[in-house]
């Protein structure tokens, strides 16, 4: 009998030390995870993001994005299921190294042991390795953790969103001891700390790059109207001489209407062709790339790099064609306008004394801020689509103004100089002096 007792409790301990070794391994595993997931959710590019939204709209994609819409309660989600399995990877060694009798009865060997080996074992194969292999496959860990973390969210609620609300305290704190610095006391420091010497060229480009990050595409966008596009259907004799007369070297191709535009036309793939009676010029056509009107231009110029592209196609949130802009446009925000030999010389307003001009009623606002230095925040009162001085004059006017009519705005006064009854063509602008 005493025989048979020390066989089962031998195989019982077996079976618990196996046991203890497998929990182990899954909650390293699980501790892994959750450390990755954490890099992979907070490491997306814009370009990444770009195309969970647009190109690839699956269930996990959605997922990524709802819980990318919360981050403060997917942190403390992630953050609250690792320190749960590091806590359960710690109480489960403690019983294994007791259990195991592999380092003796001497309890100080066994402590110092277990806090050497489960800190090595946390710190490599549950923080390290995993965050740096997530920092470069961010995609893939979440197309496979995004559902579960969605699923311990929703059961962690009662915990994570008290500790998301108890964090607007110390935000608050954080608040009020930085140091907040407007975009109009970072332009009035550039006037004050340049020297008297120094060139118009250099303030402008400092100004330039303060308010860079602070400007929708749609503010610089060459508008619908005044895109020049090809349709698929055009023969290529007639296409060769509109390459020609517009003088682009990338032009939009639409198939039907300007809001099915199918791609980008490079002029120089067509030199190979020149000579040719015809030719099907639709093969040559390259992807091309959308963007929604309010993206920020800084971060269309990091994906104009990332991309290795020079232009891109402005759409509303309904998919509509509203424009495209290039990196030219955009770099023009920061160094001024930039002049080749094909573009045209006709100015777009004509300065008739210093308080005094004549604008075209397509010039942007932003436009027409920067020749007057003006403040963009002073039109922030006025709601809707006022891209262009057009666009501000029938936002202010509710109904489109007849020729010779006054519109007086704060310290501007508008004069409609041409119209008709679709649009307004131009405009004189007057700046009010105080006395007056």
């Amino acid at each position: 009998m005493p025989v048979v007792s020390s066989l089962l409790l031998t195989n019982f301990s077996s079976y618990s030390f196996t046991g203890e070794l497998i929990v182990i391994l899954v909650l390293l595993l699980l501790s892994a995870l959750f450390a990755g997931s954490e890099v992979a959710f907070f490491s997306l590019r814009p370009a990444q993001l770009q195309y969970l939204r647009d190109e690839k709209p699956t269930y996990i994609n959605k997922i990524i994005l709802h819980l990318l819409d919360q981050p403060k309660k997917l942190l403390a989600t992630i953050l609250i299921s690792n320190t749960c399995v590091n806590i359960a990877l710690i109480i489960f060694s403690s019983l294994f190294f007791s259990n195991s009798q592999l380092l003796g009865d001497n309890p100080i060997l066994i402590f110092f042991v277990q806090v050497f080996s489960v800190t090595f074992l946390i710190t490599m194969f549950g923080e390290v390795l995993p965050k740096v292999y997530a920092a470069h496959n961010n995609l893939r860990i979440l197309s496979f953790m995004a559902y579960p973390v969605y699923i311990i969210g929703k059961i962690l609620t009662p915990l994570s969103v008290p500790l998301v609300k108890s964090t607007s305290l110390f935000d608050k704190l954080l608040k009020r001891k930085r140091t907040n610095v407007s975009l109009d006391e970072l332009t009035h420091a550039i006037e004050i700390t340049s020297d008297i010497e120094s060139p118009p060229e250099e303030k402008r480009i400092l100004k330039g790059i303060v308010n860079f990050g602070n400007i929708d595409v749609k503010q610089i966008m060459r508008p619908l109207p005044d895109m020049i596009a090809f349709g698929l259907q055009t023969p290529f004799k007639e296409l060769l001489q509109r390459v020609i007369d517009a003088g682009y070297s990338r032009v939009p191709v639409y198939e039907s209407s300007i809001d099915n535009i199918k791609g980008v036309l490079h002029i120089k793939d067509l030199l190979a062709h020149i000579k040719k009676e015809n030719f099907d010029w639709p093969l040559l056509i390259r992807k091309t790339y959308f963007v929604p009107e309010n993206k920020k231009i800084n971060d269309l110029l990091q994906e104009f790099q990332q991309r290795k592209i020079h232009m891109a196609i402005i759409v509303d949130e309904f998919g509509a064609t509203q424009g495209l802009i290039t990196l030219e446009d955009v770099l023009e925000e920061i160094v001024g306008e930039i002049k080749d030999e094909f573009d045209d010389e006709e100015p777009v307003y004509t300065k008739i004394d210093e308080q005094t001009y004549v604008f075209e009623a397509k010039t942007s606002l932003n436009e027409v801020c920067r020749i007057l230095e003006l403040d963009m925040e002073m039109f922030d009162e006025i709601e809707g689509e006022k891209d262009t001085l057009a666009g501000l004059l029938l936002e202010i006017n509710h109904t489109i103004p007849r020729i010779s009519e006054v519109i007086t705005f704060k310290n501007l006064r508008f004069t409609i100089e041409s119209a008709d009854r679709r649009k307004i063509k131009r405009v004189k602008l007057q700046i009010i002096q105080e006395q007056e």
